[in-house]
């Protein structure tokens, strides 16, 4: 990094030396931190589409080459060679694990998988309609009651591999719990992923094996959505975290941020779309007529992306993955040939190749969950299982950042003066 170089505002007939910080993949951004002090004036960016919030070392994107990285190793790489629980170790500590590091890493996160029964409790008290999303936040934020700050190094060392340990545990019982089944409870036996798969699908009555072909997919999905720089909810996750939030009630605020339609929940979005177009008799060349039509009112969800201008990699390393799992499970569902009849159109047709409105990573990755047998509504759960070590990751390098301090924006006033108050009696 450096500040070496500087930019020029010119303002009302004053000129504002602000320095400009390159980061190591050539990205710059101009420092404001002293822009207001110094100027009275603020930079006005809804959404916060061209504003660096931070410094981070975790995740790199270039959307218009299609890149994603992982500590500096290429998402594809990652896919094809890691366990997810080894990308959990890279995003956290920035290196690959050395074997006797990825030994004592598993063996941690499989010793603390297990609630506190006193939680179980707290599942009882959810109706049996409640989102799973809504379950997973709750459960998360609640972890903090049953593990208080007292030392708060090797706390923040045992809460990290606690939480990582138990949202999986916490999404199978909140599955279960909406179908009303018994809860498995965890194998400690079992690799990360085997474990999940049989908390979720397994019953006491019944021997339950873990299908390789759903476990690599699986896998895939997680390190695929494990982190994205600075989305919406890792965003939350910091900016809850510069209070000095602890990690159970920053990652659940990261949940509820994964929850809304344009985040997490756009891939059950494509579901309910397929769902939309097998009701009106599966007329697929319809919808997208009307996808081409701005008065149709109609969205096609699960083409194009905000961040990726040419294609999503994820996207890519998806389509393989659900043309395997498809094939080798064998799986006939009217939904998914519709929403295969959907991508050869988009991939071919004029309107959406200039357009860049390819099928992204949640158009496949709704596709393979129900593929998987993994019910529409758990589909942001896995997603937030998937990100989880990513907000862990973003939460630790803020509370780790030598500038850190607490997250305030700025705004541009836009309401009345200053106006006198008027009694109630003589308001007409």
């Amino acid at each position: 990094m450096s500040e070496t170089k500087n930019a020029v505002l010119k303002y009302d007939g004053k000129e504002y030396q602000l320095p400009v910080k390159i980061g190591s993949e050539g990205e710059i951004g101009i420092v404001t931190k002293k822009l207001r002090p110094e100027t009275g004036l603020i930079t006005y960016d809804p959404g916060y589409g061209s504003t660096g919030s931070c410094s981070s070392a975790i995740t790199f994107i270039n959307g218009e080459k299609g890149i994603l990285r992982y500590r500096g190793y290429p998402i594809e790489q990652l896919a094809e060679n890691s366990s997810f629980v080894e990308v959990m170790y890279l995003l956290l500590y920035g290196e690959l694990p050395k074997p006797q590091e990825m030994k004592d890493f598993e063996y941690n996160i499989s010793r603390h998988t297990i609630l506190h029964e006193d939680m179980k409790k707290f599942f009882e008290g959810f109706p049996p309609n409640a989102h799973p999303m809504t379950v997973l936040s709750t459960m998360v934020a609640a972890m903090a009651a049953y593990y208080p700050k007292t030392d708060y190094a090797e706390d923040r060392k045992n809460n990290i591999i606690r939480l990582l340990a138990k949202v999986p545990t916490i999404a199978a019982f909140s599955y279960k719990k909406s179908i009303g089944h018994p809860f498995i409870y965890p194998d400690n036996s079992l690799d990360y992923v085997s474990n999940f798969l049989k908390m979720m699908f397994a019953i006491p009555s019944e021997e339950y094996t873990v299908n390789p072909v759903v476990k690599k997919s699986l896998e895939k999905l997680l390190i695929l959505h494990a982190d994205h720089e600075q989305n919406a909810s890792a965003s939350t996750v910091r900016m809850v975290g510069s209070t000095e939030a602890n990690l159970f009630h920053s990652i659940s605020a990261g949940i509820h941020a994964l929850s809304g339609p344009l985040h997490g929940a756009a891939n059950q979005k494509v579901i309910e779309m397929l769902e939309k177009i097998q009701k009106d008799g599966g007329d697929y060349e319809k919808y997208m007529k009307m996808a081409k039509d701005k008065s149709s009112g109609f969205r096609l969800m699960g083409f194009g992306h905000r961040v990726y201008k040419n294609f999503d990699p994820r996207a890519v390393i998806l389509k393989k993955s659900a043309d395997d799992v498809l094939k080798a499970l064998q799986v006939e569902d009217p939904l998914l040939d519709i929403a295969k009849n959907l991508e050869a159109i988009a991939l071919e047709d004029d309107y959406f190749v200039q357009r860049k409105l390819y099928p992204n990573v949640d158009f496949y990755s709704g596709i393979i969950y129900r593929a998987l047998g993994i019910p529409t509504n758990m589909f942001t759960v896995m997603f937030a299982l998937g990100r989880l070590p990513g907000w862990v990751s973003q939460w630790k390098e803020i509370n780790d950042d030598p500038e850190f301090r607490i997250h305030r924006p700025r705004q541009i006033y836009t309401g009345y003066n200053e106006r006198q108050y008027v009694p109630l009696d003589q308001r007409s």
